[in-house]
Order: structure tokens, then sequence, then C-alpha cells
């Protein structure tokens, strides 16, 4: 592949990871966020496919044939199907982050925040291989966990919760594919068994909590635990 190419692709897919992180935080209606999750998994796949291409790696290829099936496939369509579980109210709030710890506005500023210290904590990790765009690239899947890991926190609904807990992990994934062209075929796929278990277990966990109080807003579930 053209270095030029590789540069400008590599670019692209990393941008829209970032993008679509900042959709999922900004957005509350939980069939939005589980599409934009979508996408966000196929950015994640083009980055490990474009990796592949340019490195001839043929294990990164199978990577990446993986990370398209679980994170495209696989866990959105566990996510649509917990959705279509719930039993959504006349106005639609169980369909909805109805009210998150953080408005959207001091969400939006904070993920802007989280970005520009993705990139100042990245910067000795990048100074170690400054000719690699894929190192140049490494702050973005930090910052994208950094964004999960912030909509986890500040999310009250165990759908969004999970959502938000999928993202920082893709994230995390980004900057192990970015930071070697070497990674081991069978640590990725151990790593998305677990996150494929992780996400059936939460799963379970949320319909259960749906069955038994009618909610999955933890605000309310500790109001009946007090």
């Amino acid at each position: 592949m053209n270095h030029t190419v590789f540069v400008e692709l590599l670019n692209l897919a990393c941008g829209g990871l970032l993008v679509t992180a900042v959709l999922i935080l900004w957005r509350r209606q939980l069939a939005a966020i589980i599409r934009w999750f979508t996408v966000q998994g196929i950015a994640l796949t083009a980055i490990a496919a474009i990796l592949a291409v340019d490195g001839h790696d043929a294990r990164l290829g199978a990577v990446a044939a993986g990370v398209f099936a679980l994170r495209v496939v696989a866990l959105p369509l566990l996510l649509r199907r917990a959705l279509a579980r719930a039993d959504a109210d006349a106005s639609g709030q169980a369909l909805r982050e109805t009210s998150p710890l953080v408005n959207v506005t001091a969400s939006l500023l904070a993920a802007a925040v989280l970005t520009l210290l993705a990139y100042a904590v990245s910067r000795p990790l990048v100074a170690l291989t400054p000719g690699s765009p894929a190192a140049h690239a490494i702050p973005i899947g930090l910052a994208v966990a950094l964004i999960g890991f912030f909509a986890l926190v500040t999310r009250r609904r165990a759908m969004s919760q999970l959502a938000s807990f999928l993202l920082m992990d893709n994230g995390i994934t980004a900057v192990g594919l970015l930071t070697t062209a070497a990674t081991s075929l069978t640590m990725e796929l151990g790593i998305s068994l677990d996150v494929l278990f992780a996400a059936a277990v939460l799963q379970v966990l949320t319909s259960r909590l749906r069955s038994t109080f009618g909610d999955t807003d933890l605000d309310e579930l500790r109001e009946l635990h007090d």
C-alpha cells in the first residue's frame, strides 16, 4: 500500500472512531447509541484491516475479521435484543437516558478536555516512534477509552452503562492495535471473548432488573433499597 494512502486511510478510520465516541456521548436515545456503536465497530475493523494490509500481516487480518464479527455483528445484536425487551412506557422514557449526571453541553466539553488530556499523556509514547503514523494515532484510541469511562460513570441506566463499557473497550482495543502491529491473534481473540461474555452477563442482569423492579434506572433502584 502506498504510504500516503495508508496514512490518509488510517487517519480517516481513527477520525471516525473518535467522532462516533462523541456522538455516543451526545445521544440519549438508546437505539441511536447502539447504531453509532455499530458504526464505531466498523471504524475499528477498518483500523485493523488497514494495518494488516500495510504490514502484510495475516494475523492482523484475522483480528480484523474477529473485530467485525464481535463488534459490528454480535455485540450490537445483543444490545438490540436487550433494548427490544425494554417495556417502554407511554412517554418512551425506558428507551432513552432521561437524567444523566452531566448534561449534554458539559459532556461535550468534557470530551474535548479528555481528548486534549489523551494527547498530552500519550506524547512520550508517540515520541518513541516519531515516524510511525500508527503511533501518532494512539492518542485517539486513548481519548475514546477516556470518553467511554466518562460516559460509564455519568449514565444512570444499565443499558447506557453497558454501551459505555463497550465504548471504553473499543478505545482500549484501538490503542492495542495502534501500539504494535504484531498483536497476538490468540490474545486479541481471548480479550474479545471476555468482552462478549461480560456483555452477555450484563444483558442478563439488565433483564433480571427489569423483570424484578420494572426499570433499570440506577437511581430508582437505589431508592427502592433505601
